[in-house]
């Protein structure tokens, strides 16, 4: 039985697509899981170019508008079942139904990744009740950092477990928010800090996840990280780090948190 993550947040451009399909990919390809990802951002989805569907036969706006189960919708991409959404699609749909649809296919897959709506609407919400837990995407930056504070609110009204902050596109964090002040404010722990990586840019150009095209940039480390946490593998470190043993940083040790937490909660999806 999968667990389903949903992957949001309330701002745009703060890399939630990127980290979803890395993660995907990631966990599939180097992690041996059976991964289902779904684009839930209805009014601009482009997941399915991160994962080089350009022309999806069908979608999800086709499936939430009653036409058809969302089996029909899978398309498989570098080991990945990706749902996509429709570029052009102007007819109603009922974002709502999106849990009842995942629920039907939960069996055939050990994980469920869905990429969030930033609109904080039923867009977003049908993510966070599809989903069993969730990570909030933010960057660090006071804006995003208020929109971040919303969406742990919002998942927390409606019950839903937030399993921590994936901080994106560190710069320079001389002019950053800390990660200290990140978690004192939102309450939550950073299990993640991803570097702006220019193997990012290159990677969307060419439509493969970076987890796939080059697995040696920082980025992928850091998601690698997270996706050992989430199988309860080992975390691959530099020989180096063997040797001469040093402090864990700061989100290292709230991944070793999260792994116990994981575990406890959702054993049936590491199996």
């Amino acid at each position: 039985m999968a667990k389903v993550i949903g992957i949001i947040s309330t701002k745009g451009g703060v890399g939630k697509t990127t980290v979803s399909a890395a993660l995907a990919t990631d966990l599939a390809n180097h992690f041996g899981k059976k991964v289902l990802l779904v684009d839930a951002n209805y009014s601009a989805p482009n997941l399915g170019l991160h994962m080089d569907i350009v022309e999806p036969e069908k979608t999800v706006h086709e499936i939430l508008s009653g036409k058809g189960k969302l089996t029909h919708a899978i398309h498989t991409r570098y080991g990945v079942d990706v749902i996509p959404g429709s570029y052009f699609y102007s007819k109603k749909i009922e974002p709502l139904k999106l849990r009842d649809r995942v629920n039907e296919l939960k069996k055939g897959y050990d994980f469920v990744i869905i990429d969030s709506s930033p609109s904080l609407n039923e867009e977003i919400l049908s993510t966070i009740l599809a989903s069993d837990n969730l990570f909030i995407v933010t960057t660090p930056d006071y804006p995003t950092l208020s929109c971040s504070l919303r969406a742990a609110r919002f998942a927390r009204q409606r019950g839903k477990a937030v399993l921590g902050i994936i901080l994106n596109k560190i710069r320079d964090p001389h002019y950053e928010i800390g990660l200290k002040d990140i978690e004192a404010v939102t309450e939550l722990p950073v299990v993640a800090r991803l570097p702006d990586d220019d193997s990012n840019m290159r990677a969307l150009f060419n439509r493969i996840p970076i987890s796939l095209y080059n697995r040696r940039a920082p980025f992928a480390r850091e998601i690698s990280k997270l996706s050992a946490a989430l199988t309860n593998s080992k975390e691959k470190k530099p020989l180096w780090k063997s040797i001469i043993p040093l402090d864990l940083r700061r989100e290292e040790v709230n991944r070793q948190l999260l792994r116990k937490t994981f575990m406890k909660d959702s054993p049936q999806a590491l199996q």
